[in-house]
């Protein structure tokens, strides 16, 4: 008995020392990790900037009466199911709400297969690129239709 309990403290011991001996090694794995991400997140913000520029989208509901704009992801990887739909809805009005600078309650949000469709009266362009920024921004959303129409 007094064997076996040696035996145990021994594996004990082995599975301690492995762990302290390799743990700052997936430290260092993470570590440069998230430099990746935080490196290839900038990178997508400095791209899409330019896409949501109040301009741009006055000139484009001029000439087609709508907004759109698309992930760089392919439609097919968005969820198609109701509850999805559902989620991706609730988010997006919950983030127009909480964003000071928009009515939000005069912008109707729908959601069918990952492609939200925001309607209704806004202020300004700037307020539609706000708004359709804010929807990209969602999980799920791979890509905005907008109908706002602007009216002071």
């Amino acid at each position: 008995m007094k064997a076996f309990f040696c035996f145990l403290l021994g594996v004990a011991a082995g599975f301690a020392g492995h762990w302290y001996l390799y743990q700052p090694k997936s430290t260092d794995a993470v570590a440069d990790a998230k430099e990746k991400v935080r490196g290839a997140a900038t990178s997508l913000g400095r791209s899409l900037q330019g896409s949501f520029d109040g301009e741009r989208i006055k000139d484009e509901l001029a000439r087609t009466g709508k907004v759109i704009r698309e992930k760089a992801k392919k439609a097919g990887e968005a969820i198609a199911d109701a509850a999805a739909n559902a989620r991706i809805t609730a988010v997006v009005k919950a983030k127009l709400v909480q964003d000071s600078g928009l009515a939000a309650f005069n912008i109707g949000v729908d959601t069918t297969d990952g492609v939200v469709t925001l309607s209704g009266h806004v202020a300004s362009a700037d307020e539609i690129a706000k708004a359709m920024a804010l929807t990209l921004e969602t999980d799920g959303v791979y890509k905005v239709v907008s109908t706002l129409q602007v009216k002071p």
